[in-house]
């Protein structure tokens, strides 16, 4: 199963993320719900950092991934929620290196006034896609 990710000619060639991703058929479809930084426990995982904060909510979106047979190579879509005024420059420079890939997923980014788990200030949800 290949996955075709696109970064057609007209648009920003960037390393960070593809433009269009092209899912062949018989491919199964995993979603993972927006992850904020918080452990087992549903305790927020570095309070005020949004590096940290942006490390746990990856581990824990790869901890769900795992749980349905994927892993983030898998990942074909992004979302990244930021409380505004989050330093989003160290959040996805601490996330970066689990994220680097030849053929990148695609990303969208945004910011919020709030997430709804208090002093959480980034939120990653991911839509994922395996062969079965």
């Amino acid at each position: 199963m290949t996955i075709e990710r696109l970064r057609p000619q007209g648009l920003v060639n960037s390393p960070a993320f593809s433009h269009v991703a092209v899912v062949p058929p018989g491919a199964t479809t995993i979603y993972v719900g927006g992850q904020n930084a918080v452990d087992a426990d549903g305790a927020l995982v570095g309070d005020g950092d949004v590096a940290a904060q942006a490390v746990r909510a990856l581990e824990n979106v790869r901890t769900a991934l795992a749980a349905a047979g994927a892993t983030l190579a898998d990942v074909v879509q992004w979302t990244v929620l930021f409380v505004a005024g989050a330093d989003v420059a160290a959040a996805y420079g601490a996330i970066a290196p689990a994220l680097a890939s030849e053929e990148p997923g695609l990303v969208t980014g945004g910011s919020v006034v709030a997430l709804g788990v208090p002093g959480a200030l980034v939120e990653i949800s991911a839509v994922a896609v395996v062969e079965r």
